[in-house]
């Protein structure tokens, strides 16, 4: 991966779990130029590993992340170049690597959850965060508007109008109002967010993972809108014959556990 000593993107797995940290100490996990480049090679590793059925994404040290490393904007965000380059080749590949991972994407949600870091979390499937997890996008401050490719996840969870109030007014905001918005999955206690989310991925990692992935695939066509293809239908049947949903019945009419193997 990306060699980047200020901060990094790191990668473990646990079984059938795998596990992504943003680590930035004493910058609250604030995102390099670096670490986002990281971020797309951690998750484009993962999508080719079919031995993960679940992944986690968090901060370390009690903070998800503070968006972007600003320190770096002088010389990553000099002038309209540099501007392009920065958020089309860097920042949109990292998340649209999260987004497109076949496998399904929870986050941890600890501390801080603003700007880029908002933008990562609006792009996994899940949302589990602490009581007093702050949110927001406070960029009005800074100069500039949302580029498109980072807008479409908030967009996907707020809708235009909570999109617009949280860019306009550029507060940050607790997990509450989040929630309220459509950022949130669930709350939880500061202290039980980890255990929380360690639960959803095992409850995900137990159902059928071609399920999963099919469901993550139809969702996200779905909400781009238009009629399906014939192609479209057949990809989502894809499962009919497959040995996990022939288990899946099998095990259900012999009231045991299923035991999926993704085939």
């Amino acid at each position: 991966m990306t060699e980047n000593v200020a901060g990094r993107v790191l990668l473990e797995r646990e079984g059938q779990l795998a596990r992504v940290t943003l680590s930035h100490p004493g910058r609250l996990n604030a995102i390099t130029v670096g670490m986002w480049h990281e971020l797309r090679e951690v998750f484009e590793c993962i999508a080719q590993d079919d031995g993960v059925r679940c992944v986690i994404v968090r901060g370390e040290g009690g903070n998800f992340a503070a968006g972007a490393d600003i320190r770096e904007f002088p010389a990553q965000r000099a002038d309209l170049a540099g501007v392009q380059r920065y958020h089309r080749e860097v920042l949109a590949p990292a998340l649209r690597a999260v987004a497109h991972c076949p496998q399904p994407v929870v986050a941890q949600i600890e501390g801080v959850c603003v700007g880029g870091g908002l933008e990562i979390a609006s792009q996994c499937d899940l949302r589990i965060a602490g009581r007093s997890a702050r949110f927001g996008v406070p960029i009005n401050r800074l100069g500039f508007p949302m580029a498109p490719d980072e807008m479409s996840g908030l967009l996907a969870l707020a809708g235009r109008a909570a999109t617009l109030a949280i860019l306009l007014e550029g507060r940050v905001f607790g997990a509450e109002e989040a929630r309220e918005l459509g950022l949130l999955t669930r709350i939880v206690a500061d202290g039980e967010v980890a255990d929380a989310a360690a639960q959803s991925a095992q409850r995900i990692a137990r159902g059928a993972p071609l399920a999963a992935r099919i469901n993550k695939r139809l969702s996200r066509r779905l909400a781009a809108g238009g009629a399906l293809t014939e192609d479209e239908y057949q990809d989502y049947f894809s499962y009919a014959e497959s040995r996990d949903h022939k288990e899946g019945v099998r095990a259900f009419l012999a009231g045991v556990d299923p035991s999926f193997s993704g085939d």
